[in-house]
């Protein structure tokens, strides 16, 4: 295109030659007069590589003299339409997100990271597995980019959040009672009754007679029961003592639910994070314990069936707690905020003590310290690549995870349009 400066330099030699000086400065006047043309003031040409005001700086700095910053790659103000398909899920982009939370998506969320990583290597994510009560103060603190939580948040949590937390779903999994008996096979089974009865102290011994009933073919031992649970708040213990409420009155008056409960006297002993429990559970000959489907896996320990709300005993299948969630989806009972608690569903199949693993983020993410818009736009990209059924979601089977049902998905995205950066929808600035 060629410049103004040279567009002067030649009305200037015709004017000379063939008009007077007032028609030159008419001329040049009107030359100088284009506000449509974007490159009419040279001092301004290269905005778009020097703006000082960096929207997209991962530090924070909006100085653009900083050496190397190449954070900037991932911001874009958009511009063009789509949907949220539109969006690359592949990125240029060089910013660190920081997320912490629950333990019981950890499994999950590790294999996550990795593969992100190697999709797009300038985006580093790192999440710190501290529990759901953790991650839920972080959130509130602004001290992390998103948190992980199995609970979903108290009204008194979201009201120290001061601004609107969005729980987007991640992925649905099982939470089971792993035992460790000396010569006890693999497959006892629990009644409601039983299972409540364990926890709450009343049923202390692995030859207690509501034991036997259940399991009328197997040899237990005179032993003394161990209950293995958690230490910290958990949104594994939030799922585990939803379902006991569910099915006693009893736990739901002395004990009820939450991220942390207060334990009822006996042989109880607390262990830090799924893994702390997993550990618990092994090394305590005669202990009980519940942990996310993963770590039971992992560490080889055996699971009990479970009596579910149509009086089935039912394994901790994927298929069992898929279907733990699909009453509600198929009667359009399914929450627009996501906040779903799925324990003792209804189904002859329905694994009694599911639930799901959310992402919590700041529908205003410029409410979270040190968020920029480029790191807002990664961390929707990131989100979105988790939610795919072809990205994150085919990590979850695996890894004894259930992926979200695809209606369940179609919420999620229509969560993260609602997350904007200084008013502005996050997502629309991402569209090519």
């Amino acid at each position: 295109m060629t410049s103004i400066r040279q567009q002067r330099s030649s009305y200037s030699l015709a004017v000379w030659v063939v008009v007077p000086i007032l028609f030159v400065m008419a001329i040049a006047l009107a030359a100088c007069g284009d506000d449509n043309d974007p490159l009419a003031n040279d001092d301004n040409a290269d905005d778009s590589a020097t703006n000082t005001d960096n929207p997209a700086d991962d530090t924070g700095n909006d100085n653009p003299d900083t050496s190397d910053d190449t954070t900037d790659t991932g911001a874009s103000n958009g511009g063009g339409t789509g949907t949220l398909a539109d969006i690359p899920r592949e990125t240029g982009a060089d910013a660190s997100l920081t997320g912490a939370g629950a333990t019981f998506p950890n499994v999950l969320y590790t294999a996550w990271v990795e593969e992100y990583n190697q999709l797009n290597p300038g985006v580093r994510v790192n999440y710190q597995s501290i529990g759901s009560g953790g991650g839920i103060r972080a959130v509130i603190d602004r001290t992390v980019d998103f948190g992980g939580t199995d609970g979903p948040m108290t009204d008194d949590q979201k009201a120290d959040a001061g601004d609107k937390v969005w729980h987007i779903p991640a992925a649905m999994g099982a939470v089971v009672p792993a035992y460790n008996i000396s010569g006890a096979p693999d497959d006892l089974r629990f009644s409601q009754e039983t299972i409540a009865g364990i926890f709450l102290g009343d049923i202390a011994s692995w030859d207690d007679q509501a034991i036997r009933e259940d399991n009328p073919d197997a040899e237990l031992p005179n032993q003394d029961i161990a209950v293995c649970h958690r230490s910290d708040g958990s949104g594994t213990t939030f799922i585990w003592v939803d379902f006991l409420a569910s099915v006693s009155d009893e736990w739901a008056e002395n004990v009820g639910v939450a991220t942390s409960v207060e334990w009822p006297r006996g042989n109880f002993v607390g262990g830090n994070g799924n893994e702390g429990v997993a550990q618990c559970i092994n090394q305590i000959d005669g202990a009980v314990g519940y942990v996310e489907l993963a770590y039971a896996t992992q560490n080889n320990l055996p699971v009990a069936q479970l009596e579910n709300q149509a009086g089935k005993f039912v394994e901790p299948t994927l298929a069992a707690v898929t279907s733990a969630a699909a009453g509600l989806i198929e009667a359009g009972e399914f929450p627009t905020d996501m906040e779903a608690r799925v324990v003792n569903a209804p189904g002859d199949d329905s694994w009694p003590a599911a639930g799901f693993t959310w992402l919590l983020v700041y529908e205003e993410m410029s409410a979270t310290e040190g968020m920029t818009l480029g790191r807002a736009q990664e961390l929707i990209r990131y989100m979105l690549w988790a939610l795919d059924q072809d990205g994150g979601q085919t990590f979850a089977e695996p890894l004894d995870y259930a992926p979200l049902d695809p209606n369940v998905v179609e919420l999620a995205y229509e969560g993260i349009k609602q997350l904007t950066f200084e008013g502005q929808p996050v997502w629309e600035t991402m569209l090519p």
